[in-house]
């Protein structure tokens, strides 16, 4: 008789193993079971019933019965059919998954008909062409290659510098399309008028004339003087009116571009920087820079992360120190406080009284050698400069005694660097107004272009010798001869040479806003802006590559954005109020004598009453409107259509605000969730591992009964 041996073979687990040995039934049912165990599900329950979450959580998951939902029409339209149309590369599912949704897609081509099939491969096509060409238009923006390599080895903030310098060459250039298109170009095609000298160059003009702005450049297209009447002199299209409307323009676009820029970096950092508290597992699990490529860049940021770390340490160190300070210890602070910004406001007076007096000397220079006389017109920049580069040296020390955290030491240098800065301009800009007087036979705008001029071309000499002068030989020597005394002294005294991306930015911030302010009295100044901005990129290109070291600490690249467009506005800001000042003093002083008419605007005309012969000129229901429009009745209406739209946009802003406190809620059930699915998970591991203990104990206690029942083993 033969016996037939049946083997039962049982996949063994290890008390470590994860894995499952439920069947497919018990599994679904387990499933269904934990699902409404859920905390999600639980806190949800109240407001949506059980099908409506079925429903998502099956659609999330790319399921089988979506597909069959999908051809019922159970789903309601919107963010699946949406979602039905995007490529299937760019839906976050599996291969299994995603060959499912081509199946389904197969299926609905069937019942959708012809038509419908089309359009929606079409609209795919459509997307797909359109992200071809942004990819390709991207890989042609100008530096592509350079900033990749900026950010590898400095860093994502070392590359914002360079990113924003590239933007304000892209706006310098805007800024030159319009000005040929109002300006340069009518005067070009229809001349100048008759009583205007020729261009030429004269017995007196020289190469120094090139840096003062006066001679043959003080007769050209550079400045305001050179544009006047031709023989385009319509009443409504004539050269005062293409001037009146090319200047507000370009500050106008300027300013949309500007606050464009600056509310949207913004936004992405009010909700994903500010709105979220970073913890230490966020700094040490996700604060790596993963475009870094040089390894000694990757060594460094290595101490990046642990400098972060005892940042973050020392912050909260100085929170419970502040915590415990007595009354006294509190009065005695804000005393030395108080002190300490007495100091830096009677800094900020000496240097202003510096300026003052350099503007004065440098306003009564003449008869002097060709030398002392260059030296003495650029006395101005020179001092601001000087006074630029000096106290931000002493703020950091100032910040130190007044006893604030790291974070907020660097917030007050900061505040108190661009106040500095735009300062110093701005009361440049006031001494000039007030004490600037037309020579004879000069233009006044001329005479204040050339001021703005000389600034431009200064602050480019600035950064050029800086560069070439004293960064690059101190890399030179310390290449050449590391242990020198000399280099020891020099890294002492100097530290390592590293790029500080927020001076860099003031310098940047400051020369586009001496490049506004001086756009009405020079209108080429935007053109020698670009050429400058052009040379300064190579040239801190050239730095921060062959001459300077990473940073101790790393400047973040969400929160620099807004920072930097934020001071460029205040630049535009302060621009536009320096020049309609002066335009409203002109026309306030238009029977002085020390005030010229030169340009554009001569014979009695200013930018406030060129309009009134075109505006003559049209019709009585135009007439009646326009001047409604600039009478005050008008008022009432544009402030209350100001409140509406302020309205809608607080609405949306409340509603966005609520939605994202939702998604926080949903956040932080999510990770409820997958707490409790853990803890549920290692439940059922413990009980399959004592069932599998007592069934191993059941086993032993009929092993020695085993042998007696087995007729081979007996027979032997």
């Amino acid at each position: 008789m033969e016996e037939h041996n049946t083997v039962n073979l049982m996949r063994l687990l290890s008390d470590e193993s994860t894995q499952s040995t439920l069947s497919l039934d018990s599994c679904e049912y387990y499933q269904t079971e934990i699902f409404d165990q859920l905390p999600s599900t639980q806190a949800c329950r109240p407001e949506q019933n059980r099908q409506g979450v079925l429903e998502d959580c099956e659609a999330f998951q790319g399921s089988p019965e979506l597909g069959e939902k999908l051809t019922n029409g159970h789903l309601s339209k919107g963010p699946r059919d949406k979602a039905s149309t995007q490529p299937l590369r760019n839906l976050a599912m599996c291969m299994q998954a995603k060959r499912d949704a081509r199946d389904r897609r197969k299926m609905e081509i069937r019942n959708i008909g012809f038509w419908e099939s089309w359009r929606r491969s079409q609209s795919i096509n459509r997307k797909r062409v359109w992200e071809q060409i942004g990819g390709t238009l991207k890989g042609l923006l100008p530096w592509q290659h350079t900033l990749h390599t900026i950010e590898g080895r400095l860093g994502v903030g070392v590359k914002a510098y360079f990113v924003f310098l590239r933007y304000l060459i892209y706006l310098n250039l805007i800024h030159c399309a319009l000005i040929w298109g109002f300006i340069l170009g009518p005067t070009t095609f229809y001349g100048r008028s008759n009583s205007s000298e020729p261009l030429k160059f004269e017995g007196n003009d020289s190469v120094l004339d090139f840096f003062l702005g006066s001679g043959y450049l003080d007769r050209s297209p550079v400045f305001f003087g050179f544009y006047t009447r031709g023989s385009l002199n319509l009443p409504c299209l004539n050269t005062p009116l293409l001037y009146l409307a090319g200047i507000p323009t370009i500050f106008f676009l300027s300013l949309i571009m500007v606050v464009r820029r600056t509310t949207v970096g913004y936004k992405h950092t009010w909700m994903l920087g500010k709105r979220y508290s970073t913890n230490v597992s966020y700094k040490i699990f996700c604060g790596w820079d993963f475009t870094i490529q040089d390894p000694d860049a990757a060594t460094l940021k290595h101490s990046f992360i642990k400098n972060d770390l005892k940042l973050f340490l020392e912050e909260q160190t100085f929170s419970l120190r502040e915590a415990q300070r007595t009354l006294s210890q509190r009065v005695h602070l804000y005393l030395l406080r108080f002190i300490l910004n007495m100091l830096v406001l009677v800094m900020l007076g000496g240097s202003f009284c510096l300026i003052y007096f350099a503007t004065e000397i440098s306003l009564r220079e003449s008869g002097h050698h060709w030398l002392v006389s260059l030296f003495l017109q650029y006395l101005p920049p020179i001092t601001i400069t000087f006074v630029n580069l000096v106290f931000p040296l002493i703020f950091p020390k100032i910040s130190s005694f007044e006893d604030y955290s790291f974070t907020m030491q660097v917030n007050a240098t900061l505040v108190r660097s661009i106040f500095l800065k735009l300062a110093s301009l701005g009361i440049y800009l006031f001494f000039l107004f007030s004490r600037l007087r037309p020579e004879q036979h000069q233009c006044r705008e001329n005479q204040f272009g050339r001021e703005m001029y000389k600034l431009c071309i200064f602050n480019f000499l600035n950064t050029f010798c800086t560069t070439f002068l004293l960064d690059y030989p101190r890399k030179l020597l310390r290449e050449k001869y590391p242990t020198s005394l000399a280099t020891t002294l020099v890294t002492r005294l100097l530290g390592k040479q590293r790029f500080p991306i927020t001076f860099n930015v003031l310098d940047l911030v400051y020369s586009q806003t001496v490049t506004w302010v001086g756009i009405y009295y020079c209108p080429l100044l935007p053109l020698i802006g670009t050429v400058i901005l052009l040379a300064t990129f190579y040239i801190q290109k050239f730095k921060v590559l062959r001459c300077c070291v990473v940073a101790q600490r790393m400047f973040r690249a969400s929160s620099s954005s807004v920072l930097f467009h934020f001071m460029l506005l205040l630049g535009l800001l302060m621009a536009a109020t320096t020049l309609g000042l002066d335009l409203y003093q002109q026309d306030r002083a238009l029977d002085n004598i020390h005030m010229s008419s030169c340009g554009p605007f001569g014979n009695g005309e200013t930018v406030f009453n060129v309009t009134g012969v075109c505006v003559d000129s049209l019709p009585n229901l135009a007439q009646s409107t326009l001047r409604y429009l600039a009478s005050e009745a008008f008022a009432l209406p544009l402030i209350l259509a100001e409140i509406i739209i302020l309205t809608s946009y607080v609405s949306r802003g409340r509603a966005n605000q609520k939605a994202i406190e939702r998604l926080k809620d949903m956040l932080v059930m999510s990770s409820s969730d997958k707490r409790f699915l853990v803890k549920q998970h290692a439940t059922m591991l413990r009980r399959k591992k004592k069932t599998r203990t007592v069934h191993s104990a059941t086993i032993g206690e009929d092993a020695p009964l085993s042998p007696l029942k087995d007729p081979n083993l007996h027979a032997n």
